[in-house]
């Protein structure tokens, strides 16, 4: 029997890469930094049109209004913020892309002010340890985070969430981490899938000098999420952090965003990887594209009331994608250092 592996078609869109968090392995965290311009989005959401993706990551840093300085440099309060962010989610919808939003931590009354626009929502757990990765990170508080995902279980938004490999979490943190998103999703039933992703080294943090999490580390990593969390819950390991074929082998089943339009702005330096090529890798398994929101999510109509809608025109009668119309290929030619850029060819 084949073994299915899912992925969704995305464009990944940085609103602010202001953050209150200062990890030790984070480039994404700028000091003073603007609001991505409302001409910056609609090209981006437009070239994902022109690309048949489904899916809006639309990511910021964690609560960008209590950063110092914030308000003189975005110039902007939380509610105009939220304000700009809902006419992005409805420019998204416009053209036929569903949002997932991935903001860090929100409070319960944020949650139900943004979750009606997308199709679900995100949270990286990272760890239940206390690392000094986060010393300087409020934000990354076990506690904190465990209640923001309870919290978007309460809302029945369909979530995903995941783990971070490699930060000096031990392989009992990582065990204790699984089994905390495990007793979550058993109390509540949202999680969608779980990230398996491994630290990525980078230049000029303080941990640049650290060394990534071997593969062998990985796929142990993979096996114990496989057999921890519930069999509805994904794994899934992103194809441009690490080989994604002994993972698959160990138990991932979800390959998550893959954009032929933008950057992982989160890991600029490491570009994804072409379909057709991933295809070529993964012989033998049947890769299947899906929206931002589980079939069996969109069977409970857990996703965002502005997001039925589209949702039935997009979902096929497995409620994975349909096969939608491709126009002109774009070619994209991404600057890590700030923005990318297409042409057409």
């Amino acid at each position: 029997m084949t073994t299915r592996l899912t992925y969704s078609k995305n464009v990944f869109i940085p609103v602010t890469h202001l953050c209150r968090n200062r990890c030790g392995y984070c480039t994404f965290r700028r000091d003073r930094d603007g609001i991505i311009s409302r001409k910056e989005a609609l090209r981006i959401l437009d070239l994902g049109e022109e690309n048949g993706c489904t899916e809006a990551l639309f990511t910021f840093g964690e609560r960008p209004w209590e950063v110092p300085g914030s308000s003189a440099s975005i110039q902007m309060e939380k509610d105009d913020l939220f304000g700009q962010l809902i006419e992005l989610f409805e420019l998204s919808l416009e053209r036929d892309i569903l949002p997932h939003t991935n903001a860090g931590v929100l409070s319960e009354e944020d949650m139900k002010t943004l979750a009606p626009y997308n199709a679900s929502m995100g949270l990286m757990l990272e760890t239940l340890a206390k690392v000094e990765a986060h010393q300087n990170s409020p934000g990354k508080d076990p506690k904190v985070r465990l209640e923001a995902i309870a919290t978007a279980g309460r809302l029945k938004i369909p979530f995903t969430t995941g783990i971070l490999v490699g930060i000096g979490e031990s392989r009992t943190d990582r065990i204790r981490s699984l089994q905390a998103l495990a007793s979550l999703h058993k109390s509540f039933g949202h999680l969608q899938e779980v990230i398996v992703q491994p630290f990525d080294p980078k230049p000029g943090t303080p941990m640049a000098h650290i060394s990534p999490p071997t593969m062998e580390t990985l796929r142990d990593t993979v096996r114990l999420a496989r057999s921890i969390l519930p069999p509805s819950v994904s794994v899934q390991t992103p194809p441009n952090l690490a080989e994604p074929k002994p993972l698959i082998e160990s138990g991932a089943d979800d390959l998550g965003g893959i954009s032929p339009v933008t950057s992982d702005w989160i890991n600029p330096e490491r570009p994804w990887p072409e379909l057709e090529r991933l295809q070529e890798e993964l012989s033998g398994y049947d890769l299947k594209e899906r929206l931002p929101v589980y079939p069996k999510y969109i069977e409970l109509g857990w996703h965002g009331k502005k997001t039925h809608e589209l949702i039935r025109g997009l979902a096929g009668p497995d409620g994975l994608a349909r096969s939608v119309k491709r126009h002109r290929p774009v070619k994209v030619v991404k600057d890590i250092s700030d923005q990318s850029f297409a042409e057409e060819i």
